[in-house]
């Protein structure tokens, strides 16, 4: 599944990214890299998604989510 179908306050596991190299690189640059855990604590319906990330929030539209591959942890 894609992580921009996650649910609230549920845990994740990156399988594979499909994003431009550079977004790539930030988003492994701040620590989300395949086989990291990662918590969905908010998925807003206009396509905002809150993460965590190795102690770290941060947001991220569905252009960037819908490519992140994942699976329940």
């Amino acid at each position: 599944m894609t992580l921009d179908a996650g649910k609230p306050n549920s845990d994740y596991i990156i399988d594979s990214m499909e994003l431009p190299q550079a977004a790539e690189k930030h988003l492994e640059a701040l620590g989300m890299t395949h086989g990291t855990k990662i918590s969905v604590l908010n998925n807003k319906s206009k396509g905002t998604l809150i993460v965590k990330v190795r102690g770290t929030r941060f947001a991220m539209g569905k252009g960037i989510s819908g490519n992140i591959m994942v699976t329940e942890a």
